[in-house]
C-alpha cells in the first residue's frame, strides 16, 4: 500500500503538462498544497488539480 498516492515530488516553479489535455499546452505550477496544485496553463489559464487523480508529466 502507497502512503502517499499523490505526486509529492511536485513544487511551485516546474513545469508540467496535463496527460489528458495536451491541447492546454505547457503549464507552470503555481502552489501545491497537499494534493491540490495550481497550474497556470499556456493556452487554458490557472486550473486546480487534484494530484491524486491526475497525474502530471514533468518537462
Amino acid at each position: 500500500m502507497i502512503d502517499e498516492p499523490f505526486q509529492t515530488f511536485l513544487e511551485p516553479g516546474q513545469i508540467v503538462v496535463h496527460p489528458d489535455h495536451p491541447e492546454w499546452g505547457q503549464g507552470q505550477i503555481q502552489s501545491v498544497i497537499g494534493a491540490r496544485v495550481t497550474v497556470n496553463f499556456e493556452n487554458q489559464g490557472k486550473v486546480l488539480i487534484n494530484a491524486e487523480h491526475v497525474f502530471l508529466e514533468t518537462v
